[in-house]
């Protein structure tokens, strides 16, 4: 502790403070509790919930912004995407779509982050769910009233 400047000292007792502070609330509330539920207390795994049924549609499904990504209008469970396969390239590849009946990759996937044409689908748009997603039959998990933009109406 000799060795310890005094506002490393200040650091380290503001620190075992709050933690002892917070040991104590916690106890004093019958032990910490779930933001999920009140009664819920994290020491009770609660059970998986079910999956949800994918919608599946034939059509391009509607945009509510003009810069959104097309949604996946099918079911992507068990698809591969890794360093070494891409699933959705079997069927959406500009060699692949009309073969399939599928929509083509954007030209805009084929261009590096400085706009260098490539070959190939470019390293950040290769995994495709950081942006594309399918949608599932769920009910919202809150009320939203936003509207698309009139061009997209």
């Amino acid at each position: 502790m000799k060795y310890l400047n005094m506002s490393m000292k200040k650091v380290i007792a503001f620190t075992m403070a709050t933690l002892f502070t917070g040991l104590v609330s916690a106890s004093e509330m019958g032990g910490l509790s779930s933001l999920r539920s009140d009664e819920l207390k994290l020491s009770i795994e609660s059970p998986a919930v079910a999956l949800k049924k994918v919608r599946e549609s034939d059509t391009l499904l509607k945009r509510d912004f003009i810069q959104q990504p097309p949604l996946i209008p099918h079911a992507i469970r068990g698809y591969d995407t890794n360093k070494n396969v891409n699933s959705c390239l079997r069927c959406h590849s500009w060699k692949n779509a009309s073969k399939w009946g599928a929509t083509r990759i954007s030209v805009t996937h084929f261009t590096d982050r400085n706009e260098k044409q490539l070959a190939d689908v470019a390293p950040r748009r290769y995994f495709c769910v950081q942006c594309h997603v399918p949608q599932a039959d769920a009910k919202p998990l809150k009320e939203n009233k936003f509207e698309p933009v009139d061009s997209l109406k």
